[in-house]
């Protein structure tokens, strides 16, 4: 009898091409109905509430009751670091979409990775914060040094605040556009966040895609390159 973890089962879930839609439509971190899922999926309401049970099941999404209503979402970012690995060895391997949507170059440029900045705006971002020393280490052993903490709270991040959560602070996030690593985890997504707050780039609607302004593509530019980043 093989031990360890079940990897089949989990695969297999995650295979079926309409629950695979459906996880990466919660991606962008927002909650959605099972009506919204299946239009994403292509299927059937009745279809969709069968495989969202599934996925719910084995812990893959999370349920959250709203007086009538019922939205789903990812249940732990971990699960969005696995789907976007995953999109990077469907793309590497060549399984691709054959009909790539009008929005895909600017999925490519800037995106939503459940919560944390992907694309080339994120891998660029995380290789600055690394080649200016603000994080040191690699992979699952990232850490923010002294000058990153000054840093980041000259941007209005608390680094010892997040440290103190569950969450782990900074993780490397592999990039499946990019194949390289963005920055996810606690950091990721309050920079992110701060982003938003700034109005820098918006979230455009049903959609991944980051969406900077000029002005704030200017700031965010000058703010990897050591600028004092805020406002």
């Amino acid at each position: 009898m093989k031990e360890g973890p079940n990897i089949a089962a989990i695969a297999a879930l995650i295979g079926d091409p309409a629950r695979a839609n459906m996880l990466t439509a919660l991606m962008h971190g927002r909650a959605l109905t099972a009506t919204e899922l299946g239009h994403e999926a292509g299927v059937s309401l009745s279809t969709a509430s069968g495989h969202l049970a599934k996925l719910g099941a084995a812990g893959l999404v999370t349920l959250r009751k709203q007086g009538r209503h019922r939205y789903f979402r990812l249940s732990d970012s971990d699960i969005a670091d696995v789907l976007e690995g995953l999109m990077g060895l469907a793309s590497r391997t060549g399984y691709l979409r054959l009909r790539p949507g009008p929005k895909d170059p600017m999925l490519r440029q800037a995106r939503v990775c459940y919560d944390h900045l992907a694309g080339d705006a994120g891998v660029r971002m995380f290789d600055h914060l690394r080649a200016k020393g603000f994080l040191s280490g690699r992979d699952e052993a990232l850490h923010v040094t002294e000058p990153g903490q000054r840093f980041f709270a000259g941007f209005g991040v608390d680094v010892q605040r997040l440290g103190a959560g569950r969450r782990p602070l900074c993780r490397a996030c592999l990039d499946w556009s990019e194949r390289k690593s963005h920055l996810g985890g606690g950091l990721g997504s309050a920079i992110l966040h701060r982003i938003f707050q700034l109005q820098w780039a918006r979230r455009a609607a049903k959609s991944r895609v980051v969406e900077f302004t000029a002005g704030g593509r200017q700031k965010f530019d000058a703010a990897l390159a050591g600028a004092r980043p805020h406002r």
